[in-house]
């Protein structure tokens, strides 16, 4: 018995018996919620569907629909997470993980009425199924559609009208020269009815010819040609002129508006397909602007213009001519719904290529490292394999939907002479009139196959602009205040106002308030996930609290522009980003228009100087992508340097030192002696000596402040800061041993000889905290 047989609860969704199609239920069987997956275990995009009844979890993924359940039992537990915009719900019993279903954060809100059904009917799990009653359905908030759930409609395009708009009179310009364009081709055929009626056939039958007249035919003929290539010249050249800057537009301001959004939204999607989306998909948008577009309004054009031509000769050959056209519209209208959601596969696939590379590459140290060139080059030819697929299938259907356009051109050319014979015979028509149709036929079905192939660029097109205004269209977390409050003599003090803040459904900051005087040093410490980078994110603004405030010299950071408040920061990162360019671009990064005077008093200050001086031209010399070529303590030092040159009132450093040697660190420790002075710092740190100069810490717990003050006052309380330094001082004198149990004399020696204090040996690796 098929699951769309068996009634469905009060308040499911009306795709949920869609949902089930194929899926046997057992009599009495419902189904109370379901969820329909669109990643696959790779987090590729593929379909798939979970399924919970009153007696078991159904499941599928892929194509296939093949459908796998499970019984409720006793020990079963459902687990929901999400990260990064992937959401995740995993199936386990007592010992192991039975089942995963990963989804975009779209599918939430069913993922989340499915785990609560879920949890509430293992609780009636006594009861035989027949009695199991469901939760009430809740009413939720639309979720935003999936990005592969709806194909891209042609009408996308004329949502391009925004960027045409600032040169709508070159348009109007084109378009009429267009119209004269095609006009003029238009003439010739018109001019061969009388050069056969009136010179050809006669002079056949015995009559003399008019030069003068056959001169002036031909000259008609000449001028409309010479005419037809300056006007196609010119507005070829205009309106491709218009397209390139429309593209360039297009580029700039989906660009700019990624530059605007949140770091939620880059969470959530991948390196590659942003790339994909402003590069490819802009340049296909671009092509079908200058080339395509252009052909498409030429072709409509000729093709009206000569249907009214041709019934001004003779509309009843006019008919005959026409009888094929509803065909060829049927046809293309029915191609293109399958071309559209094809192009929309192939963007998906061409974007998981994209990914690929966008991984390796920057990642091109690991990959060696760890030896493992084999294995991406494997991901490398799956993504390639399915970009191979996609478009097979689409050029199978595309094959054979080309050739059958031109068979129905031929065959209508094959009526018109037929008809137009049939004609000729009953002197209905002369040969003349004859000829001219079958040369306007002939430019008719020319353009007519044109058309049919532009189909193939115009939902190519509509692919890449739905993806473009998917972009456009989102709306940043941290939105700019319709009437900001000027934020000038910035003095640096920070209050936290009950801060509440969530990734998704989880929550990560809980009713956090502290305050921060001007001038103070602050050290945040706690384990990974306890809240320190993300309370760090909301002070700099990079995401806003969901619930609460925060405020800067008393003023809520959601009432002041984010620009003028950023150029306040001063941000100095565990894994510092450099550019490819040179060492003094890079120092002026945040304030391009110092001088070199500056530049170099910010690299003395962060203890930079000399070894830049040691570089083969200095300050000039070029810093490959992502700093390779330097240190990790010359990169630190670089980016202090950067941090100093735009001279901020507030200060963040998120484990500034936690990569590098004790040598090295001594020397970024002194950069950062430095640069705290006089500034409201914030220091994150696993090491907790490194947080020795603080003037007071903050511990945190669970996203909460669990306990504030100085060392000395939390070591004597004995509570979560006393128990995480005797952790890491266990950890460290760990550390030591195994050092000095496998250094050699000369190193051991060296060892004992150091006296660092707790806290300056390396930690483990830690897991990386949200």
């Amino acid at each position: 018995m098929s699951a769309h047989q068996h009634e469905a609860r009060p308040g499911a969704s009306i795709s949920l018996t869609a949902l089930a199609q194929g899926a046997s239920l057992r009599p009495g069987e419902s189904v109370w919620a379901a969820l329909e997956t669109d990643l696959d275990e790779r987090l590729r995009f593929g379909k798939g569907a979970v399924l919970l009844t009153n007696e078991r979890i159904l499941a599928f993924q892929g194509d296939e629909k093949k459908w796998q359940s499970r019984d409720l039992l006793p020990g079963l537990a459902l687990q929901h997470t999400d990260h990064a915009g992937v959401g995740t719900l995993q199936l386990r019993d007592a010992s192991e993980r039975l089942a995963v279903w990963r989804f975009t954060l779209g599918r939430n809100p069913a993922a989340l009425a499915l785990l609560a059904q879920f949890e509430h009917l293992m609780q009636q799990l006594d009861l035989p199924p027949q009695k199991r009653q469901p939760l009430p359905a809740e009413p939720q908030e639309d979720a935003p559609e999936a990005e592969d759930e709806k194909p891209p409609s042609t009408w996308t395009l004329f949502r391009l009208w925004r960027f045409a708009r600032p040169y709508k009179s070159r348009l109007l310009a084109g378009f009429v020269l267009t119209l004269a364009a095609t006009a003029a081709t238009l003439v010739p055929p018109y001019l061969t009815m009388p050069l056969m009626d009136k010179v050809l056939i006669p002079f056949q039958n015995g009559q003399a010819i008019d030069a003068g007249y056959v001169a002036m035919l031909l000259t008609g003929l000449l001028g409309s040609a010479l005419l037809a290539w300056a006007l196609g010249w010119s507005r070829t050249y205009i309106l491709s002129v218009v397209s390139e800057r429309m593209g360039a537009d297009l580029r700039t301001t989906t660009y700019d508006h990624l530059l605007r959004l949140s770091l939620e939204y880059f969470g959530s999607r991948r390196t590659g397909d942003l790339m994909a989306r402003i590069g490819s998909d802009t340049d296909r948008i671009n092509t079908f602007l200058s080339l395509h577009l252009l052909d498409f309004a030429t072709d409509v054009l000729m093709m009206l213009m000569t249907a009214a031509i041709l019934f001004s000769i003779d509309p009843k050959l006019a008919l005959v001519t026409l009888a094929p056209l509803p065909v060829i519209a049927w046809l293309i209208h029915t191609v293109r719904d399958r071309l559209r959601t094809g192009f929309e596969k192939m963007a998906r696939v061409w974007a998981e290529v994209t990914n690929v590379l966008a991984d390796t590459i920057p990642g091109i140290r690991v990959v060696k490292a760890f030896a493992q060139e084999g294995r991406e080059s494997e991901r490398f030819r799956t993504a390639n394999r399915h970009n191979f697929i996609a478009n097979d299938r689409l050029n199978r259907l595309w094959s054979l939907f080309t050739p059958t356009v031109t068979l129905l051109t031929e065959i209508g050319l094959l009526i018109v002479w037929a008809f137009g014979i049939w004609q000729v015979s009953r002197h209905a028509i002369t040969v003349g009139v004859l000829t001219a149709f079958v040369a306007y036929i002939g430019r008719f079905y020319t353009r007519l196959d044109s058309m049919s192939r532009i189909v193939s660029v115009t939902q190519k097109a509509a692919t890449g602009t739905r993806r473009i205004f998917e972009i456009l269209d989102h709306v940043s977390s941290v939105p700019e205040a319709k009437n900001p409050v000027p934020l000038d003599n910035v003095q640096g003090r920070i209050e936290v106002r009950h801060a509440a803040m969530r990734y998704g459904n989880r929550s990560v900051i809980r009713d956090l308030s502290l305050t921060i005087e001007p001038g103070e040093m602050v050290g945040l410490v706690g384990h990974s996930g306890s809240g320190k980078s993300t309370l760090v994110n909301l002070i700099c603004r990079f995401y806003d609290v969901t619930e609460g405030a925060i405020l800067v010299d008393g003023v809520d950071l959601r009432q002041v522009r984010v620009a003028d408040y950023r150029r306040h920061i001063g941000l100095v990162l565990q894994e510092p980003f450099l550019f490819f360019g040179t060492v003094a671009e890079n120092i002026a990064y945040g304030k391009p228009e110092a001088t070199r005077e500056e530049i170099v008093a910010a690299a003395r200050a962060a203890h930079a100087h000399e070894f830049i001086l040691r570089l083969p031209q200095g300050y000039d010399s070029l810093v490959g992508e992502r700093g390779q070529g330097l240190s990790g303590g010359e990169r630190q030092r670089l980016s202090i340097a950067r941090a100093l040159l735009i001279n901020p009132r507030i200060l963040i450093l998120d484990e500034a030192t936690a990569s590098v040697d004790t040598e090295t660190e001594r020397e970024i420790q002194k950069a950062l002696d430095n640069l705290v002075k006089g500034r409201t710092t914030i220091a994150i740190a696993h090491r907790l000596s490194t947080l020795n100069k603080a003037d007071r810490l903050i511990v945190m717990d669970k996203g909460q402040k669990v306990e504030e003050g100085a060392h000395d006052e939390l070591m004597a309380r004995r509570g979560h800061y006393w128990r995480l330094y005797q952790a890491q001082a266990r950890q460290e004198k760990a550390e030591r041993e195994r050092m000095l149990a496998g250094a050699d004399h000369a190193h051991l020696a060296a060892v004992l000889a150091t006296d660092a204090p707790p806290g300056t040996f390396p930690n483990p690796p830690q897991e990386a905290e949200q």
